[in-house]
């Protein structure tokens, strides 16, 4: 890893090590994502290693000529390896070899930075010059390769070189061309060749690849000249826009698009006008999306956004479709601020160019009103959901996947404003159409099955939604694998049906096994790892380890405060539950303080006929009439249990509790209510 940031998001948090290796020494100063990060300086081989090493790589060396060539390459492994390769096969001695080492070669010397030890550029010159005497393809083939990600290049990419549209690459439409370069690469340990353990698409054979090692890699493309680089840069990325890769919701071609994406970058795929390739682009945004890989998509489409509007203009059509992606991995990562910027202005001037029934801006739009619903702006959401949702009945028809979509979302938007009931009939009709028409393994219709049973649980019908969740978190397993999001989604609210129905050690297990999984795969700050969080916190509290939860709690606020500003909602409820933590702890002034403070807020916030609302009541209820102050909290109970039979029922938990807390004897056993984030 040459630069810190580029493995941020890969570091899980939690006990364990982690190894990285780099050539970067500044890695000391860095500790982001880390409890505590050691430099380790790795040495050059020790001179009898060396010696051993090249006497096992060049069998024809005596022990003195091993000797002398190990102290001329500074002892380095790799320059060990390439070279007593090519000394193997070759009629130069071992002094002669030392004598251009140490006269230099002033044709075709590298030029690369200055970590290069000398003896490397030296060397690797030599050994350069000796591929263009016997086999120049061999060269050629190094610098296409340096177009492709340093480490493992599969074959089959190779194979989809469109090779008569390089100048000099002509030759390798011939395969025995490609083979033979291959194998004297091999025989000089420039590469090696390795299997990749996954099958080609379309064949049952298992790939093979190179492996080129990162120095050669940077070294090779570090002497390229502008016309070359570009040349290059344009059959690679033709290879990568031709492979097969099928949909990116096609769970099945995941591991294809999981082999594209690290070579991107490399072959510059974000200079390129070409559509083909800025399909590819944008397929493999929605891979990232749907898989899971934010934090690598949005270091993508950022930079994409930039280099696109620069080639093709702030208005071109593709410039709204890589916002639309764009938006939904920043919505993702929690940053709902950006992606309302970006999908408003996608929004307004599609919707003024081109009409609020064109399709474009409907997308737009649907993203929009999911940044409002992240933003806390329910009501906002909801009417403009509603809207979506009708205008594309009208252009599409009911049975359309974006006529779905919205209809998904619309209940989305229900759901967070209380309506659990009208959210699960919408959530019915749309899992049956997409179960339909997408299949039951699609991640669209899974994610349909998992909402309905959410909205089980939230209706307080726990035994249904339990039964429902086992059944769906086996599928995701199946269907989209353990460390996908939605997976972990599906964990989570499995684990909560189980520690509110009657088993509340292994639901609070669950819920700490899951937890311990989102802080690997989304880092501490994630939405999805905030929400699971204070999850745990309040099964903590529940479970008589108030200290513990009192941690958690306050992580979550901090995130929420930083993700959201002290005014939104989900900031207001945790600081609520933090109250109920105080009160475990006895500290019962600060904690009435922060319990009233979280129902005075959220009741203005999102209305007093708010399930949030309500809760955030019943907590407030409750300190009181322990506080000793009866009166003050039967009437809160006068005001809020009618609200809660209303608009939940008679047979919901909180209206239960309304109930229970009328008779003096049973609001004894009364116990606080937790507020629970949820996803927009």
């Amino acid at each position: 890893a040459d630069e810190p940031e580029h493995v941020w998001d890969l570091v899980p948090t939690g006990p364990g090590h982690v190894l990285i290796t780099s050539r970067n020494p500044e890695w000391r100063e860095h500790n982001h994502n880390l409890v505590e990060s050691h430099l380790v300086e790795v040495p050059v081989y020790e001179r009898d290693e060396s010696v051993a090493f090249i006497r096992r790589r060049a069998p024809r060396l005596t022990p003195n000529d091993a000797d002398q060539l190990a102290e001329a390459l500074e002892d380095l492994p790799l320059l060990l390896d390439q070279t007593a390769g090519w000394l193997n096969d070759s009629d130069m001695s071992v002094e002669e070899y030392i004598e251009l080492l140490d006269g230099g070669i002033d044709q075709d010397v590298v030029k690369v930075s200055a970590d290069f030890p000398l003896a490397f550029q030296t060397a690797w010159s030599i050994l350069l010059n000796k591929l263009k005497e016997t086999v120049p393809e061999s060269v050629d083939l190094l610098r296409l390769c340096s177009f492709f990600a340093p480490g493992s290049i599969p074959l089959h990419l190779l194979n989809r070189v469109a090779w008569d549209t390089v100048g000099g690459l002509e030759a390798f439409m011939n395969p025995g061309v490609l083979d033979r370069a291959v194998q004297y690469l091999r025989s000089y340990s420039v590469i090696r060749l390795e299997a990749t353990g996954l099958p080609v698409t379309g064949s049952a054979e298992p790939g093979r690849a190179l492996h080129m090692h990162r120095m050669i890699h940077r070294m090779v493309r570090g002497q390229l000249t502008t016309a070359d680089r570009a040349a290059y840069a344009e059959a690679a990325r033709g290879a990568l826009a031709a492979v097969d890769r099928g949909q990116p919701s096609d769970v099945r071609m995941w591991t294809t698009y999981a082999a594209i994406t690290p070579h991107l970058k490399w072959a510059e795929v974000l200079e390129s006008t070409e559509p083909p390739v800025q399909d590819l682009v944008l397929d493999c945004l929605r891979h990232m999306y749907l898989s899971g890989e934010y934090g690598s998509g949005v270091r993508l489409a950022g930079p994409a956004m930039t280099s696109w509007r620069a080639l093709l203009g702030a208005t071109h059509p593709r410039i709204w479709d890589l916002s639309h992606h764009y938006a939904n991995l920043l919505r993702a990562l929690g940053d709902y601020h950006t992606s309302e910027r970006v999908e408003r202005a996608a929004a307004d001037y599609l919707g003024a160019e081109r009409g609020e029934h064109d399709l474009a801006h409907l997308r737009a739009a649907g993203g929009l009103a999911a940044d409002l619903r992240g933003l806390g702006r329910y009501d906002e959401a909801l009417r403009l959901s509603t809207s979506i949702r009708d205008r594309y009945l009208t252009v599409l028809g009911e049975e359309n996947y974006r006529t779905l979509n919205a209809d998904n979302n619309l209940a989305v938007s229900l759901r967070l404003l209380g309506r659990y009931g009208e959210a699960l009939e919408r959530d019915r009709r749309t899992l049956a159409l997409r179960r339909s028409l997408l299949g039951e393994q699609a991640p669209s219709t899974l994610y349909s099955e998992l909402n309905c049973a959410i909205d089980l649980r939230l209706l307080g019908r726990d035994r249904e939604a339990e039964t429902a969740l086992g059944q769906t978190v086996r599928r995701h397993l199946a269907a989209v694998g353990a460390n996908n999001p939605q997976t972990l989604r599906a964990r989570h609210n499995l684990a909560l049906c189980r520690h509110f129905a009657g088993d509340p050690a292994t639901g609070r297990s669950a819920l700490a096994r899951v937890r311990q999984d989102c802080l690997r795969l989304l880092g501490e700050h994630h939405p999805l790892t905030l929400l699971i969080t204070a999850s745990v916190a309040c099964a903590e509290r529940r479970a008589g380890d108030p200290d513990r939860a009192l941690l958690l709690h306050a992580q979550v606020v901090a995130g929420y405060r930083s993700m959201l500003g002290h005014e939104h909602p989900y900031t207001i409820g945790t600081e609520g539950n933090l109250g109920l933590v105080r009160w475990t702890l006895g500290e019962r002034d600060v904690a009435i303080q922060e319990i009233e403070r979280a129902g005075s807020l959220m009741a203005g916030t999102v209305g007093e006929g708010h399930p949030w609302a309500i809760g955030c009541r019943l907590n407030a209820m409750i300190a009181r009439m322990r506080s000793g102050r009866a009166d003050e909290a039967y009437e809160l109970g006068r005001a809020n249990g009618p609200r809660a039979a209303a608009l939940l029922g008679t047979d919901h938990p909180l209206t239960a509790a309304y109930r229970q807390a009328e008779d003096p004897e049973r609001a004894e056993r009364l116990d606080f209510w937790d507020f629970e984030p949820q996803i927009v």
